[in-house]
């Protein structure tokens, strides 16, 4: 009798599935930021193995894997520059290109696996399935917390010994009181709260891939509570604008599609100056639902861009560096990929995120008409393209990895990228 379509038949499947259903437990160790770029690179060994021990053919790869490969080694390469220029020293140097395994080279190993590997869209969608249900099991500890006098820190692993960017990274925490306002938030798995929304996102459209009606409602109702309770306003938004997007582009060569798009652009032609005022005043609403992170947020991309423009305009200072007390320390560029880049790595670094994105995105996008995997992989392209504005991708790339995964599984011939 054939085992289940979700169940994990290769090694590959058991390394991503295991690891997606167990995130609750390696969060309670605080072995997520490990796990991560562990797995990373054991699945890069994987593809080695497929590649020249079972003689996969290279042409398994796609082009644009290829170009992401290329693009976040050159990310190495330009910090290399970069701490040339500013004489960081050899051992901050090898402390950043440790760093670099852990993030960026991350964003291209994983779509390397998903391309090249035999992990099917199946046993993903199952794990993350499963992980939405003890997400609903585990919400009425979350919820009663706070009021129940616990601690909002539990404990912080000593796996921080191992190295990171701050201790949030390893810590158990099961909530956090937002500033100003006296009232709890929670972050769940993630770092902090606008990250576990993003990570909600991802995972209710990969539970949206699920077969099994009863597991898609349960995956996808456990990660909209963490969407919703992470109170992150880009959640909320990416919610909104992907859904429609995706499925726009999945029928965009339907002649139904264009005469329903017509009494729109009909609309936004007629009313196009009201629109541009109302979505100005939702702008503004957007930034004053918290008026001391929008304004942090500001100022940090306005030292970054400046710094940038006239201290590393090419390659970047090599290094993060703390802000002022104006923006009460926090990282120069942080909550903004693009901002981070160019300050750390200069224009060069900002274009080797910005082509593959671009060139994946365009790919997508015209291939989400074949396939749900497809339109899976859009999906998630559109997510890291909206984040990028409000997170560092690099420095979550160890919890976003089953995006990455389901990327290059789309980016994939389209006889090879079959749900």
């Amino acid at each position: 009798m054939a085992a289940p379509a979700h169940h994990p038949q290769t090694a590959a499947e058991r390394i991503v599935g295991g690891t997606i259903a167990a995130t609750w437990v390696l969060w309670l160790v605080g072995g997520l930021y490990v796990a991560g770029p562990v797995i990373g690179w054991v699945l890069a060994l994987l593809v080695y193995g497929a590649l020249y021990l079972d003689r996969k053919p290279v042409g398994a790869i796609p082009g644009t894997i290829w170009l992401w490969l290329a693009a976040m080694a050159a990310m190495l390469v330009v910090l290399w520059i970069g701490h040339a220029n500013f004489a960081l020293g050899s051992g901050q140097t090898i402390k950043s290109s440790i760093g670099w395994a852990k993030g960026w080279a991350l964003v291209a190993l994983f779509p390397l696996a998903g391309a090249v590997l035999d992990i099917r869209m199946e046993v993903i969608a199952r794990a993350v399935c499963r992980l939405g249900m003890w997400t609903l099991l585990l919400l009425p500890l979350f919820l009663a917390a706070p009021y129940l006098g616990l601690p909002g820190t539990l404990w912080v692993s000593p796996l921080k010994a191992v190295g990171g960017p701050g201790p949030e990274y390893f810590a158990t925490i099961l909530y956090t009181i937002e500033p100003g306002a006296g009232t709890p938030r929670w972050q769940f798995f993630a770092p902090w709260s606008p990250a576990a929304g993003m990570i909600a996102v991802i995972y209710i459209f990969l539970a949206a891939q699920e077969r099994h009606l009863a597991w898609r409602l349960v995956g996808m109702a456990g990660f909209l509570a963490i969407a919703l309770l992470s109170q992150s306003r880009l959640a909320l938004v990416t919610l909104a604008l992907i859904a429609p997007a995706v499925w726009g582009a999945a029928r965009i060569d339907r002649g139904t599609t264009w005469l329903l798009a017509a009494p729109a652009l009909l609309f936004v032609g007629l009313f196009g100056f009201e629109l541009l005022a109302a979505l100005d005043q939702l702008m503004s609403d957007f930034s004053s639902a918290r008026a001391d992170s929008s304004r942090v947020r500001a100022a940090l991309g306005r030292i970054a861009l400046d710094r940038w423009e006239n201290e590393a305009f090419w390659f970047g200072h090599g290094v993060v560096e703390n802000g002022p007390h104006l923006v009460e320390y926090m990282p120069i560029g942080s909550h903004h990929s693009w901002y981070g880049l160019l300050f750390v790595k200069g224009l060069a670094g900002a274009l080797a995120l910005a082509i593959p994105l671009a060139v994946t995105l365009a790919i997508l996008f015209w291939r989400a008409r074949h396939s749900g995997l497809h339109r899976a992989g859009l999906a998630m392209v559109l997510v890291l393209v909206l984040y990028s504005f409000g997170e560092n991708l690099e420095i979550l790339a160890y919890l976003i990895w089953p995006a990455l995964i389901v990327v290059g599984k789309a980016l994939a011939s389209p006889q090879q990228a079959k749900n």
